[in-house]
């Protein structure tokens, strides 16, 4: 499996401490030249920045057909990521493109390239049970250091649950059930899924 990837989704995978979800699921994951630029340049962000050049399963790629990102560039007013990312899973069939900017996602769903979202990587991780790195050892037990993330995140789920319940006001306090709240997921997820 051939899986390339715009800048988007691995920052929001850094940011929120789960890139390594990507060797899980993906093994390697191949990133052109300019997304590469884009994630180690900003002198404000070095952790993240060194946790790309040092990371093992992302490779960095380089777009040999630039006058193609070029066009792609200016008939379209994507980033230079984007058009290296969009014209690389085509160049070499990619079984998938992660990409968050809609822009992006519509002109390479034109070219027929399957397409995944942040969203759709944490819900492919979240039904693998990869989010929170817990599973059972061979012979059925759950070791010890699993346990306590386990509890803690009971608890995290137990605290946000009474402040929802301490202001109901609160938008994010909507019960699952309400239609509302569950359209407005479906939307989230039909859009950057």
């Amino acid at each position: 499996m051939i899986v390339i990837s715009d800048t988007t989704p691995l920052i929001s995978l850094i940011k929120i401490g789960q890139l390594n979800l990507l060797n899980h699921l993906f093994g390697e994951v191949q990133i052109p030249s300019a997304v590469f630029e884009e994630l180690i340049s900003n002198p404000r962000f070095p952790d993240e920045s060194r946790q790309i050049r040092e990371c093992p399963f992302i490779k960095k790629i380089n777009v040999t057909d630039t006058n193609a990102v070029n066009l792609l560039r200016r008939s379209t007013g994507l980033d230079a990521g984007e058009s290296e990312a969009i014209i690389l899973s085509d160049s070499i069939s990619a079984s998938l493109l992660l990409m968050d900017e809609a822009k992006g996602r519509e002109v390479a769903a034109q070219m027929g390239i399957q397409l995944m979202g942040t969203i759709g990587i944490l819900l492919v991780a979240n039904n693998g049970n990869l989010l929170l790195n817990i599973g059972p050892k061979a012979d059925g037990t759950i070791p010890a250091e699993q346990i306590k993330r386990l509890e803690e995140q009971k608890r995290k789920l137990e605290q946000k649950e009474e402040n929802k319940a301490s202001d109901p006001g609160d938008p994010a306090a909507k019960s699952p059930s309400d239609p509302a709240a569950d359209e407005n997921l479906g939307n989230y997820v039909d859009t950057w899924g």
